[in-house]
């Protein structure tokens, strides 16, 4: 059906619902819709019924003519009056219908309704008050965005002018950019000298704020994501110092406990890998020396036989220093020699004829 294409209160054919809630909004809602149907029904409304007068043509004189003597155009004028109070009744509820069925005039329902959700004039004077007071107080904070700091402002302003409270637009806009935080201090200062204050309307001033808001917002967003990259290098540069600085201490602690524990090798053929006690030649020289032992050799060839080979370089070698190699005491490659370790920090030859 044609009629379920509008909702209840939004209809061209009907006035909008009334909303006790909400009576300055509905207030000028049902106004707009009223003067677009007709403008007499608001004058009805506002001022009161038309009555039955006719100018006498021999008097001059308008006079309450009686309903059998009215022609066709006062009758027609007349009928408006009831569509005024036609108009009102569609637009309320039952139980706001309960409250104003004594009226007698479309005035005098429109009346008791504004005493009913409005007030009456003392009441309305205190709300005007209460509004001003909010209007000369009005200021944007620093962070707010000019969409809500406008929807505020302009409740305000609302509320004043359905009280019959107006501003003009000059201070209306004038007022605004005083509210305006002092950061935006620079571009009021542009718009005061570019702009005549006393023409400029207020949708063209917020259209102005909210351009220089988005460049500012675009700036800030440049400057956090330079500010977040900086931020991300200084702490990679901290990381790498402090895993540098434990590397360098973990190289000092090694090269400490590996000088403290060194391994103690005797090259006596000229071979790094072999120990003292896994040296071929160093086997050879033991077993050479226990055969000529059991040949009856006396005491006093094995004691200057001993000495001789004592005589031979003895050295310890770490095994992070310089490798050494010792030759035979007789000059013989093949020959054994005996190596006494100790803790020797330089490279030392011995020859066993010094």
């Amino acid at each position: 059906m044609e009629s379920e294409k509008y909702l209840e209160g939004q209809s061209m054919q009907r006035p909008p619902l009334f909303e006790s809630d909400g009576f300055i909004y509905w207030k000028n809602r049902f106004e707009t819709y009223v003067k677009s149907k007709d403008l007499d029904l608001w004058h009805i409304i506002t001022n009161g019924d038309f009555l039955p007068f006719q100018n006498n043509p021999e008097t001059k004189k308008d006079e309450i003519v009686p309903f059998d003597k009215q022609n066709d155009d006062l009758k027609r004028k007349l009928s408006k009056n009831n569509e005024a109070k036609m108009v009102i009744y569609n637009a309320l509820p039952r139980k706001e219908y309960e409250r104003i069925f004594m009226c007698e005039t479309a005035k005098d329902i429109w009346n008791s309704l504004l005493v009913t959700h409005q007030g009456n004039n003392q009441v309305k004077d205190n709300k005007i008050d209460l509004l001003v007071q909010q209007y000369e107080q009005f200021t944007i904070p620093k962070e707010e965005s000019i969409d809500n700091a406008f929807a505020k402002f302009n409740t305000i302003i609302t509320s004043l002018k359905a009280l019959d409270e107006r501003f003009s637009s000059k201070n209306c806009v004038r007022k605004f950019l005083r509210a305006l935080h002092p950061k935006w201090r620079a571009k009021v200062t542009a718009i005061e000298e570019s702009k005549n204050l006393t023409t400029l309307p207020l949708d063209e001033l917020i259209g102005n704020l909210k351009v220089h808001e988005e460049i500012i917002k675009k700036d800030s967003m440049k400057k956090k994501s330079r500010t977040d990259s900086e931020t991300v290098k200084n702490k990679r540069e901290q990381s790498r110092s402090i895993a540098l600085k434990a590397r360098k201490k973990s190289s000092d602690e090694d090269s400490s406990t590996s000088d403290s524990e060194d391994e103690e090798y005797v090259m006596a053929c000229g071979d790094p890998n072999h120990l003292i006690g896994e040296c071929p030649k160093q086997l050879k020289y033991q077993k050479s020396k226990g055969v000529v032992g059991g040949l009856g050799r006396d005491s006093d060839d094995n004691e200057k036989e001993q000495t001789k080979d004592e005589k031979c370089l003895m050295a310890k070698v770490p095994m992070s220093r310089t490798l050494l190699v010792v030759r035979g005491c007789d000059g013989d490659d093949d020959g054994g020699g005996v190596a006494s370790v100790g803790r020797q920090p330089e490279e030392r030859v011995a020859s066993g004829g010094e």
